[in-house]
């Protein structure tokens, strides 16, 4: 009986419960047709800015620099699919939906314990075992506090950021740690073509999330408890299983994100906060990339090569990287505001004006 329910959920997505779940997905020509200007706005923003760099600085199509983008784009690369894979788990609702504002501040915490292990002497491995270790505590922490407390992840999350934020503090007293490892070493690396393993290393992660998240019954599991919480409990879904199972993989993917921060850098240094805009930014552009405008883990990795485009191409011309911060600013307003009229064409109302 189980395993038919389960097939019933399976089958949502396909069907036209989602599409009417779906605040991206609308039966009207006129929605359709928003949805598609929207999307061919967004890759053709993407190309219009590739080739205007590329006019401008005779370095950006250099296999190096396209290289150096993908791994300087890697921190936040990861962080922004770890927080896609909340965002997909959790629904789309802007307060009660799926969130984590401390998925920056954790990968502070987890470079800061990576670091320190690495400087008590601890073996590399160990010291990388602490670190993933503690990213999936703090998502484990985020998941009681969400669905076990019933706190709405907005102020969950934000505590979270300050609790991460402030045991960074006492365990590098706000100073940078060095950190020196065969992994350190190798991420640096270059591979084949001349690309750093830490470049490679970014979609590789996207890769693996793509499949878990994409294809397979976890991850349609996943995103039926999003989407769809209510018929997902009637198929008798374990749904708080999903959504917390979303939490760990953000924090997985803090950890991750650590590694890769400490190769960069050499080891933990504070500040890990700065790239929370930029995670949010990633995330949320990467629904404009989607075809039903949802968060989708390629769409995420597009817009955070997009946005790591967009810095590499400021620095190359001499412009401030203050104005990557606007950009970034912008681009959220951007999404945050097409989606919601999208949302309010589909469902024919005006509640939230």
């Amino acid at each position: 009986m189980t395993g038919k329910l389960i097939g019933r959920v399976d089958a949502l997505p396909a069907n036209h419960a989602a599409d009417r779940a779906d605040p991206g997905t609308t039966h009207s020509g006129s929605g359709a047709s928003a949805q598609f200007w929207v999307r061919g706005g967004a890759v053709l923003a993407f190309a219009l800015v590739f080739t205007v760099f590329a006019a401008t600085s005779p370095l950006f199509l250099t296999l190096a620099n396209l290289a150096n983008i993908v791994q300087q784009s890697a921190v936040v690369g990861v962080l922004g699919l770890g927080l896609t894979a909340v965002l997909i788990g959790g629904g789309a609702d802007p307060i009660k939906g799926g969130l984590d504002l401390s998925i920056a501040a954790n990968m502070g915490l987890c470079a800061a314990v990576h670091a320190v292990a690495l400087r008590a002497g601890a073996p590399a491995t160990a010291a990388v075992g602490f670190a993933l270790a503690a990213g999936v505590a703090v998502g484990a922490l985020n998941a009681f506090a969400v669905l076990g407390l019933r706190i709405l992840p907005l102020l969950a999350t934000l505590t979270t950021m300050n609790l991460c934020a402030g045991l960074e503090l006492v365990l590098t007293q706000n100073t940078s740690v060095p950190a020196a490892s065969p992994l350190m070493a190798f991420l640096i690396d270059e591979g084949a073509f001349g690309i750093a393993h830490l470049a490679t290393a970014l979609l590789a992660v996207a890769a693996v999330l793509t499949v878990l998240v994409h294809n397979t019954p976890f991850g349609l599991r996943l995103r039926a408890s999003g989407e769809h919480a209510q018929a997902a409990r009637a198929a008798g879904l374990n749904v708080r299983g999903y959504v917390a199972a979303s939490y760990l993989l953000g924090g997985l993917a803090a950890a991750l994100a650590a590694l890769a921060s400490s190769a960069l850098l050499s080891g933990s240094s504070p500040g890990a906060g700065e790239n929370l805009l930029a995670v949010v930014a990633s995330a949320l552009l990467g629904v404009v990339f989607s075809r039903r405008m949802v968060p989708t883990m390629p769409g995420t990795l597009l817009a955070v090569l997009f946005i790591g485009v967009v810095g590499n191409g400021f620095q190359l011309d001499n412009v401030s990287s203050y104005w990557v911060n606007g950009v970034e600013g912008a681009l959220i307003l951007f999404v945050v505001a097409t989606t919601a009229l999208l949302r309010r064409r589909h469902l024919g109302t005006h509640a939230h004006d």
